[in-house]
């Protein structure tokens, strides 16, 4: 009986697989379209007389905001490690006063919506010259990771052993050494972890880019897509060709860090 039921549950998971992935072999589909054969009924399933118009199109137009979105997204790696693991750290390990107010107050961070927190930062931004610049936008993006962040490397750094820690300070190292050559290396799941989700919330960021850098001189890649779209345009193929190209670094780091997400994601609450 047990056995029966086996084709049947593979099978139901390979449909809804293949109705998940849909649209994105449709985007590919369409990205080799002939502008002709858009509106075609029916449609073409497969992209008969294909052609490489929409990735031309990308080549000449869309590696600046490639580009910047690749700089956006390193910038907001950077900063979010930069303030949520010594954030996480503190919270795990030296147990300040209010620590679990903090915690509560980041829980509550993450329930904000986007478009309120992007109008404030506008306001902000606007008398500080920080709008329309990269800078900002980086600024603007960790405020997404950094909650999360903090939450993750919080829960694996209190499984680490305080034995492990205690062996650091026989040995003369202080807080920030600890830190450095002991914490940081053994929790090196979950900060990947907390990487890849950042770099990823700040690569598909549209909120955030049209609200605080629809003048600036580098928008990313978000942007650039969203400048195809209008009234007169049926560039269609050019607009699946950059969504094509902007998935792809996405594809790979999760392809690529999957084990290392995996891993990070569990090993605070198998530890505890």
């Amino acid at each position: 009986m047990r056995g029966s039921r086996s084709p049947a549950k593979t099978a139901l998971g390979l449909v809804l697989t293949g109705l998940m992935l849909f649209p994105v072999y449709w985007m590919i589909n369409v990205s080799f379209t002939r502008d002709q054969d858009m509106r075609k009924s029916p449609p073409n399933w497969f992209p008969v007389n294909g052609t490489l118009e929409g990735y031309h199109e990308v080549l000449d137009r869309q590696l600046p905001y490639l580009a910047t979105s690749l700089v956006v997204g390193l910038g907001t790696v950077a900063l979010t490690l930069l303030v949520a693991a010594p954030a996480a750290y503190s919270l795990a390990k030296l147990r300040p006063r209010g620590g679990g107010a903090l915690t509560f107050a980041l829980l509550i961070a993450q329930m904000i919506p986007g478009i309120i927190m992007a109008m404030g930062f506008y306001a902000i931004f606007l008398s500080t010259g920080l709008l329309n610049t990269l800078p900002g936008l980086i600024v603007a993006d960790s405020t997404l990771a950094v909650p999360f962040a903090v939450l993750v490397l919080t829960t694996f750094m209190s499984g680490i052993p305080e034995e492990l820690l205690q062996a650091a300070r026989v040995d003369g190292a202080g807080a920030l050494r600890t830190f450095w050559s002991v914490v940081l290396p053994v929790s090196r799941n979950a900060v990947i972890t907390v990487s890849l989700f950042a770099f990823l919330w700040a690569w598909s960021d549209f909120v955030f880019a049209s609200t605080l850098d629809q003048g600036g001189d580098h928008q990313p890649i978000t942007l650039g897509i969203y400048h195809y779209i209008g009234n007169n345009n049926q560039q269609w193929n050019a607009i699946m060709a950059t969504a094509v190209i902007a998935s792809i670094p996405a594809t790979v780091l999760l392809v690529v860090a999957q084990r290392y997400v995996a891993a990070g994601v569990t090993a605070g609450a198998v530890k505890h």
